[in-house]
Parts: C-alpha cells; structure tokens; sequence
C-alpha cells in the first residue's frame, strides 16, 4: 500500500517520526507520501524525502495560504519541480469554508499553480472544500494544463461531481471519511469509482478511521481504508491494494 497524502511534518506525528515510520512499514505501507500546505511545510516534506528512503514529497500553497503566493513562492516550486523526489505540486486547489476567505484570489492561485505543474511536467493535488462548483469549472476551463494528471485529494463529494473528474482525467483519493458511520454519500462514491481511478490516503494526522477515531492518525490506518473500500466493492483487501498501489506508480510516475 501507499499513502498518496500525509502530513507527517505534524508536530504529533514528526515527534515520533521513527516510530510512525516503522509502524508504517509493519502495516505493509510501501511508500508515504509527504504533503506541503505551504512553503515552509513543503520545506518540510523535502526534508523528509531525502532523509528517509520511503518518503517522497508533494510541494505547493494550499488555497488557506494563497494570500502568501508571491514570487519567491513560485521560484521555490519551479526550482525544487525536478528534484528526484518531488512527485506532485499540491496541495493546491479552492477553500470556503472558513470566513474571511478571497474566492478571486484563492482561483488565481490555483490557475497559477496549475500552469506551473504544467510547465515542470508534474502532476497535481487538489483540495477542495466547500468549492465544488468553482472547483470544477475552473478546472474545465483550464482542462489544457492536466494532461501530467493527477488526483482530488480526500474525495468527500458526490457521485455526480466524481463522475466530472473522471471525465477531466484526473482520479481521486479516500481516506478515513470512507470508514465513518455517517459518511452515506462517500460510502456511494467508493461503491461507484472505477478500482483504476482510486488511490488511498490518510490526511494524517487528521480523519482517524474507524474504530480509531480520537486517536492520532498516521500512515499505518490506510490499511483500514484499503480493508473498507474491499468490503464496499465485495473483493480482496489484496486486490484493492494491488490496484490502487499500481494507481499510485502510474499517476505518479516518480515514485
């Protein structure tokens, strides 16, 4: 298995980092996947990536920090799009949820970013919440810089929306919301996505899956995910994990 979306700079989780790590690899985690949330964070992940063999790095401003996207910002992110492993610019994407928030600006940002990956020949991350509607127009409208790809990270929505990202070539990534008991419209997605579309994560050390949830995530939990998504589609654990770790290779052609 490979968790395609991890923030295990974390004060919770970098603390112990050796001790996540090894917890990762006795749970048959292949590989994690460090993700940035800003310039400093995706710092971070660089650090991480070449400290340890099994962690690779995504870099980029998630929509949060767009008002900090300036031209060091995007000079980082040109610079460090060729290091041997950076896999993904990301987090990237569109954010309402919180108040005050610059729709305009956040778009903007998520152009630029967009255009940038385009330009090194990398895929993307998305983040999106509480932005669908723009999320998907903006990515129709700019449908000529995905073609390197990539995913929607932490896919909560609907079945209808997933089906518009198919349709742009992007695949999208479940994690630990797919365990909840509530969680009626991401159980309808998981039965719905196409097996090859589909990568897995944890967002740690945010949404512990069930039966763990208070507790810290970490890496270890996509197994709990991989376990639930073979029960929703009545096949193997083996089989999902297979798949979407082949997924992971094939979208991310540097890990």
């Amino acid at each position: 298995m490979i968790d395609i979306h991890a923030h295990i700079y974390e004060e919770k989780l970098i603390e112990r980092i050796d001790e996540v790590l090894e917890n990762a690899k006795n749970a048959g985690i292949e590989k994690i996947v460090c993700v940035g949330s800003s310039i400093s964070n995706s710092k971070k992940c660089l650090a991480l990536a070449e400290k340890y063999e099994n962690v690779y790095a995504v870099i980029g401003v998630h929509p949060d920090d767009a008002d900090r996207f300036d031209d060091k910002a995007e000079s980082f992110l040109r610079e460090n799009a060729t290091h041997p492993k950076v896999i993904a610019i990301g987090e990237i994407g569109l954010d309402f949820h919180y108040d005050p928030h610059d729709k305009e600006k956040q778009k903007e940002v998520f152009v630029k970013q967009l255009e940038i990956a385009n330009e090194v020949g990398l895929p993307i991350q998305i983040h999106s919440r509480d932005a669908t509607g723009m999320m998907i127009e903006t990515l129709t409208e700019n449908k000529h810089l995905l073609k390197n790809g990539g995913i929607v990270h932490c896919y909560s929505g609907s079945v209808e929306t997933l089906k518009q990202i198919l349709n742009l070539g992007l695949s999208i990534s479940m994690g630990g919301i797919v365990t909840f008991k509530n969680a009626r419209e991401t159980l309808e997605v998981a039965e719905a996505v196409p097996l090859d579309r589909l990568v897995l994560e944890t967002d740690c050390p945010y949404l512990t899956p069930h039966p763990h949830r208070g507790e810290v995530n970490e890496p270890k939990f996509v197994e709990l995910t991989c376990q639930k998504i073979a029960m929703i589609k009545g096949i193997l654990t083996s089989e999902v994990d297979s798949i979407t770790t082949q997924n992971a290779h094939r979208i991310f052609p540097k890990l």
